[in-house]
């Protein structure tokens, strides 16, 4: 049997977290013969339900699952942790802005990043999907100086499913058949689901839909509104679709990617192949090696609109940048 691996869960008394822990614990993540041991972050009025959680999780018999820790001391949570998922953060609350929820998870993240650089592995890799997770992971990574940069990754594979989704229902495809499809941006109403680029059983999109004019307007803003139609049916966030969309993104980062295919994820912008300000944290086509090392995806072919759609999204990133600058 494989050595432990120490994943790091922050909110885990949250409905998110509730609906991935389950899923790390019984091999789904990382594999059917890879023990684990769950360190689960909480706050302190948090600890009593987190409690049963764990109930629950002890309940569940795992055999790969070795042991839960559980804390509200971000120093213990991310000790010695392989992987840390940035879960747990400020909701957004009634007339509150989203420069208003920015400038309420900064101070969250400027703390969990100097814990993770003081006490997590050297080998430690961290998906952040509290929201906003672009800036909050600029946060995170800006207070966490001895964590490589190209360790960090901020969750836009939530919008990536929801586009191959809506793709598959209108070309009446299965959503496995939906290639390359990439979100260029913040994690925000303003990304931008790359269709240009994208296949349909291994045609271009535009060849299999017909329509330009539904994929520039209802597709569009389906994706980038996706969210706040959930909230107005449910009354609820996304959860379910939010954990599956973070354990995805983990599963993309050490499984190699397919020749045909690339996957979405928000990474550090320096260097970019496309022209996007450094200093971001930029969501762009990448393909992974499997060992946790990804790289862009150079040379695709943007047009005039995509272009505009990109740097309206980076414009975006830029103004939430300015809003945490004192956080950096």
């Amino acid at each position: 049997m494989k050595r432990p691996i120490r994943v790091a869960v922050t909110g885990g008394a949250g409905q998110i977290a509730y609906s991935l822990l389950f899923r790390i614990g019984n091999g789904e993540v990382f594999g059917d013969d890879q023990p684990v041991i769950l360190q689960i972050l909480e706050i302190p009025q948090a600890m009593s339900a987190l409690q049963g959680v764990v109930m629950e999780l002890e309940d569940s018999a795992q055999p790969l699952l070795r042991d839960i820790v559980i804390s509200d001391d971000p120093n213990v949570a991310f000790a010695d942790a392989n992987w840390a998922l940035l879960v747990g953060g400020k909701p957004r609350g009634p007339g509150m802005a989203r420069a208003d929820l920015i400038a309420a998870n900064g101070p969250i993240f400027v703390t969990q990043g100097r814990a993770l650089t003081d006490h997590a592995a050297d080998d430690i890799r961290i998906v952040v999907v509290a929201n906003p997770c672009n800036s909050n992971c600029l946060v995170a990574k800006a207070n966490a100086p001895d964590i490589p940069a190209d360790r960090w990754f901020a969750m836009t594979r939530l919008d990536e499913n929801r586009a191959k989704s809506q793709l598959a229902q209108k070309a009446g495809a299965a959503v496995a058949d939906i290639k390359k499809l990439a979100i260029w941006g913040n994690h925000s109403s303003t990304m931008f689901p790359d269709f240009e680029n994208a296949t349909i059983g291994g045609e271009t999109v535009e060849s299999v839909i017909d329509d330009r004019h539904w994929l520039e307007n209802e597709f569009l803003t389906t994706v980038q509104e996706r969210g706040a139609a959930i909230i107005e049916a449910r009354g609820k966030s996304s959860a379910a679709s939010a954990a599956n969309a973070a354990l995805d993104t983990v599963r993309s980062l050490f499984t190699p990617t397919a020749a045909d295919d690339w996957f979405s994820a928000a990474i550090a912008s320096d260097g970019n192949p496309y022209g996007i300000r450094d200093g971001l944290m930029y969501s762009f086509p990448l393909r992974g090696d499997g060992r946790g090392k990804v790289e862009i995806v150079a040379g695709l072919r943007l047009s005039d609109y995509a272009r505009g759609k990109i740097l309206a999204t980076e414009d975006e990133l830029l103004a939430e940048r300015e809003a945490i600058r004192d956080l950096l």
